[in-house]
């Protein structure tokens, strides 16, 4: 891999933009960069290769990122968010119901054996996807609060099952993984909340700003990297290192410059060249060789957004319920490590990945229907901050 990858890498990630560019179609960033990777993997150019060393590591850093990125726009100071908790657990338990039974029936469907890792699938949110989708039509309102929480639960509860469940025979060593990512990381919260109560974070801050060291970042980084080798090590994914580091940093309060370098570094370079590689290493033509898999992805996909549009039971309105299906942080792992475990028949990944596209697609139209039924208003959906 060289600079001319980089370069055509570089290029190719806008098409993301431009694909989200009209704000009409509602379409998120990702799915551009997806379709980026397809095209110029294996199932049409060939130009890149997953499978080589330099790229997947890349894409793995890429990957930490985001989900790090992800868990600190989880607005877990918001007092709304608090005081919806309750509600929005037991909505997110009574999806996981609904999902594991409709997981056992998909699997059995199919004859995999991987029901209990479709239920988890069905049962997943992207608080990545959904909060985003939330701040660019103006949702707001006390029912779109009252999702966020919901949001917020699955998405932990998901990360957290999914290593436990992908591989069985394991899950005893992929429980103690996932306690030592965790335990590592509410340590991080008390000790970074002491830094902060002391105000020794605010001098920091004001020495990197002064002598422009970029100080929180690099600390930032050193943290992230070292949960993400405690997870390579103990052989959960580095989801979990990304995502429970990036809720410890915003119940502490994330400073609006680190967030704003974080963006840059996450979302300018290494977050899209993650996508393009999840896109090159997803080879579509074996869902032509396995047609049958075509119908596993759209029924993974349907599956997720009907058991989320069930809580329409509970009081919550139909579009909230579909937008709340979207997913994509989980799916990922699940192709990633089905495949680095081999654990997926050829052609499953992409079927999985294909029932996300399904869900962004329903999430996406869900919320623009939010947002003409008059659900639009002033949000309250910041990304955790302190005062820079």
């Amino acid at each position: 891999m060289g600079f001319a990858t980089l370069a055509v890498i570089s290029l190719a990630a806008l098409l993301g933009p431009l694909l989200a560019l009209p704000r009409r179609w509602g379409l998120p960033v990702v799915l551009g960069e997806l379709v980026a990777g397809v095209l110029l993997g294996p199932t049409v150019v060939g130009y890149l290769d997953a499978g080589n060393g330099t790229f997947a590591f890349l894409a793995d850093t890429g990957f930490a990122l985001i989900m790090f990125v992800a868990g600190a726009h989880v607005p877990v100071r918001d007092p709304s968010l608090r005081a919806g908790l309750g509600t929005g657990a037991l909505r997110a338990a009574a999806v996981g119901v609904l999902a594991a039974a409709a997981g056992f029936g998909i699997a059995r469907a199919f004859g995999t054996g991987h029901a209990a890792m479709y239920g988890v699938l069905l049962a997943s949110s992207s608080a990545a996807l959904v909060l985003p989708i939330v701040d660019s039509l103006g949702l707001g309102g006390g029912l779109v609060l009252a999702l966020l929480p919901q949001v917020a639960v699955a998405d932990t509860a998901c990360i957290v099952a999914l290593p436990l469940v992908i591989d069985p025979d394991h899950a005893a060593r992929a429980a103690l993984g996932a306690l030592a990512v965790t335990g590592s990381a509410l340590v991080l919260f008390l000790v970074l909340r002491w830094l902060e109560r002391g105000g020794y974070r605010r001098r920091l801050h004001q020495l990197s700003e002064e002598r422009q060291f970029a100080l929180e970042l690099r600390i930032s980084l050193v943290l992230l990297f070292a949960l993400a080798a405690l997870a390579v090590r103990t052989h959960v994914s580095i989801m979990l290192a990304g995502f429970s580091f990036g809720l410890a940093v915003a119940a502490v309060g994330e400073p609006r410059r680190l967030a704003k370098q974080l963006f840059a570094l996450t979302e300018g370079f290494l977050g899209p060249l993650f996508f393009l590689w999840l896109g090159a290493s997803l080879d579509l033509r074996a869902l032509g060789r396995h047609p049958s898999f075509v119908l596993l992805g759209l029924l993974l996909g349907l599956g997720a957004v009907a058991v989320h549009a069930a809580m329409r039971g509970s009081g919550q309105p139909l579009p909230l319920g579909v937008l709340a299906s979207a997913q994509l942080g989980v799916p990922v792992a699940a192709a990633t490590l089905g495949t680095q475990l081999r654990l997926l028949a050829p052609g499953e990944a992409a079927a999985l990945m294909l029932g996300a596209l399904v869900t962004i697609g329903a999430a996406t139209a869900a919320g623009s229907v939010a947002a003409r039924r008059g659900q639009a208003s002033v949000v309250s959906t910041p990304v955790a901050e302190v005062p820079d």
